[in-house]
């Protein structure tokens, strides 16, 4: 339910399922989509003093790894429609997600519901995905490769630029540690004060707050609290015809494009679906060393050098090597329980620098 004179759009479904992480703080449910108007409201969370406490703030910078971002300001964008008598946010201080609209979620796929996201976000401002590292090791959830490499997120969020009105969606991560404890209240106050979004956006099974004890709703109703807009859309749904027979043991699960889906498309080898799920062919990336070289035309990596999940043991066909900017060299790959085997069409690796001691090499799944 929204206060009285709301403007904020709030575009929930009927049911809301729950979702709960256990103990931790429940920031989950990026499964999204679907909004058939977007009418947004001019506020921006004004906020004086110095933060609280300290974020811990990572961007993703243009080689693909984390660093602490520099002092500069992106100039804001008029992102709620904003009135003249808006009062302008002092450069001063700001952290650069400052008047921005923030996507929140659990970004592990980069699937097209999370890209719906950003589509939405970027609709009314400069998007942005807000999301929480350090789970697993605050929660003790046993370490597991991610679907998309850190160093490649990048390369995916600027292929989004297309669909986000030519400006790709910037990472900006919090330490799950320093935000676990938080009511539901407390975070968007976060949101306001410290970060001071000017927007966030979620999807429908959305739930934060320690415990996960705040819902899509709550979200709205806090959000029209502080001055924040907030909107709501619901979930992208999986439209492989036998998706609903997929069992994936999330009770929240309705048949929507998930993570976990992505998952169990790649443990079961079905490349094609994977790509329905991803909007776009899976790359695994490999650190090669030279001795991974066996000869000419055949590269074989353990396991232990892939940077994000391979796809199931067995052989793949049609599939493409990348090597830095050189043109994709068709190949082949198998994989086993201990490694991944490479093997190559034509001898135009002989031709790439192998000077360094490794180098990062691309397979895409055709």
């Amino acid at each position: 339910m929204l206060c009285g004179g709301s403007r904020v759009l709030q575009h929930l479904s009927d049911h809301h399922h729950h979702s709960s992480i256990g103990l931790g703080l429940g920031f989950c449910g990026a499964k999204i989509v679907q909004l058939s108007s977007f009418f947004l409201r001019p506020s921006l969370a004004m906020a004086n003093g110095h933060f609280s406490h300290r974020l811990h703030q990572r961007m993703i910078s243009s080689s693909g790894f984390h660093c602490r971002t520099s002092g500069e300001i992106p100039v804001l964008h008029n992102c709620f429609s904003q009135r003249e008598d808006d009062p302008e946010l002092p450069a001063e201080g700001l952290l650069p997600i400052a008047g921005g609209i923030v996507a929140l979620g659990k970004f592990d796929a980069l699937h097209i519901g999370h890209r719906e996201l950003a589509i939405q976000a970027s609709r009314a401002g400069t998007p942005y995905l807000l999301s929480f590292v350090g789970m697993a090791e605050v929660l003790g959830w046993e370490p597991r490769a991610p679907i998309v490499a850190k160093c490649d997120r990048k390369r995916v969020l600027t292929s989004w630029a297309s669909y986000c009105g030519n400006r790709a969606p910037v990472e900006y991560e919090i330490e799950f540690a320093s935000v676990r404890h938080l009511t539901p209240q407390q975070f968007v106050e976060k949101l306001s004060k410290e970060l001071r979004v000017s927007g966030v956006v979620a999807g429908e099974n959305y739930r934060f707050g320690y415990k996960a004890s705040g819902d899509a709703s709550e979200l709205v109703r806090l959000c029209e609290e502080y001055g924040i807009g907030a909107y709501i859309i619901s979930s992208v749904m999986d439209k492989k015809q036998d998706s609903g027979k997929i069992d994936s043991g999330d009770s929240k699960d309705r048949g929507q494009v998930s993570s976990t889906r992505v998952r169990q498309a790649l443990a079961a080898g079905d490349m094609s679906y994977v790509a329905e799920l991803l909007g776009r062919a899976h790359r695994l990336i490999l650190r090669v060393r030279t001795q991974d070289m066996l000869n000419e035309r055949r590269i074989s990596v353990p396991r232990s050098s892939m940077l994000n999940l391979p796809p199931g043991n067995g052989i793949y066909k049609a599939c493409l090597l990348l090597v830095g900017d050189e043109p994709s060299i068709p190949c082949s790959v198998v994989v086993d329980a201990s490694n991944i085997h490479v093997e190559i069409e034509e001898l135009r690796l002989c031709n790439s620098d192998w000077s360094q001691e490794s180098k990062l090499l691309s397979v895409e799944f055709g």
